[in-house]
């Protein structure tokens, strides 16, 4: 039967912060607590009792006057006392009247353990959201469904259901974890474990109905005991609450680390546009991460080795590192990695050398700097570690360590701390399998990593790292004339896409709209001749767009490709054609953007034409950007690094091209409402010429 909403409430006790609630509760209430071991309903109320919780632990069974030990309770409405959290483990049937009572005994935050809702399909979405309406109209906040529960490990609440705690000891550390796989809260648990790698809060994030990530982000970003924040997502259903949060986090000096299912564009909705195509999941991820400064790492030992490595420094000036090795083909793995992914190990300086030679330590000028057997000793080796973590010409050290690491572990540990560290990120790889060493430089605070690929993972995700970037100010003067155009349009043809791109900034060629009944249009040949509809999106891959035409053929080539849309689209609207004066330059790229579901808008960068998702070369940012960050996108271009001056190769517009990028990038600032938007080529003149929208196109946001 359903609770009444309506009835007397008791009084409310003054608000607790959400994050008290949530991690350090003084009661808590296990509503379906099992008094069988084996079962799942039985782990909360077990681990909450062997962790010495020292608040009250109320089982919630209407069949059981006691459960373990404690008195149990037929519901919440028998319970004295304020409840601060109530764990939910009842049928997914049961939850709504569950909540009710939460809402009518004012329990702040209930976390639902129960399966059975949005995961399963429309009948348990629609579950779902009447449970978030009842629990908002409650004022109860909820995490879940379909969690496996949270972990305060410095404050004794183990208030999950998750069996790796069955094994493993929990050990305090600076490190939270919140991710939207429970399972993956066990296997980052006992890889930590190994390492004695220790945590403070760990959340199962489950369906996120009501709490989200970013959410639970904000709240760690004013926790004391949490210095690193750790992310496993699967995807981003919030993407700008997540935003804020990081933000938040950073501001506070607390590195957020990410690890994100769905590098391929599998399973992402197929975009109308060609950039859609061009740019999937991955991509768009990672422009995001960039603009709320979120490292991101590639491998789940990355994701646990990172946060050593990260903590207390902040990002990097550049992405140069040093290398020190007493074993050339272990670092030589690390340096391959890093220099596929763009990072490089510069030179050791003369300067630094110089010093070194002082001391009666000699140095090749390799990038590698490799020291034969025996020369590291008598401090030798910490004097090179001192000056490389001192030295400007690079922005992380990583040290490489042989046999020695196994054999002699404290030796090489003493080798290590006797540096001067802290001036900037160390990284040490133990090429042997090496676990008592990797633990004795986990306890001095120095990052170990147990193989060259992790290690390049980790020492990359903080090379790419860079603060959160401020929003470009745009001025809504700026905007007016591209946003009057854009409300007073109901179709959007690629003549009223063009004119709204002209308007803000981006330009196209001399053109006019003509039918065959009126006169030519007044613009020299030869001419571009497409048909104009706002139902063909693509006109070439339909053949329904005609180049270098002569202005006196004009009738009969517009006649024959009104008729061949008329056959190939019989119920498209056919609005004549569009006549364009042809231009000519340096490069066609593609200009793109998209207002994605994960992320919101993104601009995008890259080399255009009919081949273009064929040879996809990309830049992605989260947009608006500035011209200076256009800039940026396009140094990332192989290709247009030829109209830079390369090789005495004629100079391409490249500011022209920036500024086209940025004013492109507000696009949704002047026409809220649209889905995609793309110029497919743009075309790059010469030095001084500019550029021009060759073809335009907007799609906009399809109705529920």
């Amino acid at each position: 039967m359903t609770a009444d909403l309506t009835a007397p409430a008791r009084p409310a006790a003054p608000a607790r912060p959400l994050g008290d609630s949530l991690f350090r509760p003084r009661s808590v209430a296990l509503i379906g607590a099992s008094a069988d071991p084996a079962k799942n309903n039985a782990r909360p109320q077990r681990y909450l009792t062997e962790a010495g919780f020292a608040g009250r632990i109320l089982p919630v069974n209407p069949g059981r006057a006691e459960v373990m030990g404690l008195p149990a309770y037929p519901d919440l409405d028998a319970i004295p006392g304020e409840i601060d959290h109530a764990f939910i483990m009842v049928p997914a049937r049961a939850i709504e009247d569950v909540i009710d009572q939460c809402a009518r005994r004012k329990v702040p935050v209930a976390t639902i353990f129960t399966a059975g809702f949005a995961e399963i399909g429309a009948e348990g979405a629609a579950l779902q959201d009447r449970i978030v309406a009842r629990a908002r109209a409650g004022g109860v906040r909820l995490l879940g469904p379909n969690c496996i529960g949270l972990v305060n490990v410095h404050g004794a609440l183990p208030l999950t259901t998750n069996a790796a705690l069955l094994a493993e000891r929990l050990v305090p550390g600076p490190v939270s974890v919140v991710s939207q796989s429970g399972s993956m809260l066990g296997s980052l648990l006992t890889r930590a474990a190994a390492r004695g790698i220790g945590f403070a809060k760990m959340v199962s994030i489950g369906n996120e109905a009501d709490l989200g990530v970013g959410d639970v982000v904000s709240i760690l970003a004013d926790d004391p005991e949490t210095r690193v924040i750790l992310l496993f997502l699967e995807t981003m259903r919030d993407g700008p609450v997540l935003a804020a949060a990081a933000r938040r986090a950073f501001a506070a000096g607390k590195p957020v680390i990410a690890y994100k299912l769905g590098r391929s564009a599998l399973g992402r909705r197929l975009a109308a546009s060609h950039t859609g195509a061009m740019v999937g999941a991955d991509e768009v991820a990672q422009a995001y991460f960039r603009a709320h400064g979120i490292l991101r790492v590639e491998t789940m030992e990355g994701l646990v080795e990172l946060p050593r490595l990260v903590e207390g420094h902040g990002p990097p000036n550049g992405r140069g590192v040093a290398m020190v090795t007493a074993t050339g083909g272990a670092a030589a793995m690390i340096a391959d990695r890093l220099g596929a992914q763009g990072d490089h190990v510069p030179e050791p300086p003369a300067d630094l050398r110089a010093r070194l030679a002082e001391a009666g330590i000699e140095i090749s000028d390799s990038p590698l700097i490799d020291l034969p057997m025996g020369t590291g000793e008598g401090g030798r080796y910490a004097r090179i570690l001192s000056e490389l973590l001192a030295s400007d010409h690079c922005d992380a050290v990583i040290s490489v360590m042989g046999s020695s690491a196994r054999s002699r572990p404290a030796m090489i540990c003493e080798r290590i701390t006797g540096a001067e560290l802290g001036g900037k990120p160390l990284a040490v790889f133990l090429a042997p399998q090496a676990d008592e060493c990797l633990s004795m430089l986990h306890e001095q605070g120095v990052a170990g990593f147990r193989t060259p690929e992790s290690c390049a993972d980790a020492v990359h995700a903080y090379l790419r790292w860079r603060a959160p970037a401020d929003p470009p100010e745009v001025a809504p003067a700026a905007l007016e004339a591209a946003g009057t155009l854009a409300r007073e349009t109901r179709d959007w043809d690629e003549d009223a896409a063009a004119r709204f791109f002209a308007a803000l900034g981006v330009p196209g060629p001399r053109a006019a709209v003509w039918a065959p009944d009126k006169p030519l249009p007044d613009i020299p040949g030869p001419l571009a001749v497409k048909v104009l509809s706002p139902d063909i999106a693509h006109k070439s891959d339909a053949g329904l767009v005609k180049l270098g035409v002569a202005p006196q053929d004009l009738p009969a080539v517009a006649t024959d490709l009104l008729e061949r849309a008329r056959a190939a689209a019989p119920e498209a609207r056919l609005q004549g054609v569009l006549v364009q004066e042809m231009a000519h330059g340096l490069a066609e790229v593609i200009l793109g953007w998209r207002n994605d579901p994960e992320v919101g808008p993104v601009v995008v960068l890259g080399m255009g034409g009919v081949t273009a998702e064929l040879r996809p070369q990309t830049s992605v940012r989260v947009a608006p950007v500035d011209a200076a960050t256009a800039r940026e996108m396009i140094a990332e271009l192989p290709e247009l690094r030829a109209l830079d001056g390369y090789r005495n190769l004629p100079r391409g517009d490249l500011d022209a091209l920036a500024q086209a990028v940025a004013d492109f990038s507000r696009l949704g600032l002047a026409a809220p409402g649209l889905s995609e938007a793309e110029v497919n080529p743009l075309l790059v003149r010469p030095e001084g010429q500019g550029v021009v929208a060759l073809d335009a196109l907007v799609v906009k946001e399809e109705s529920p």
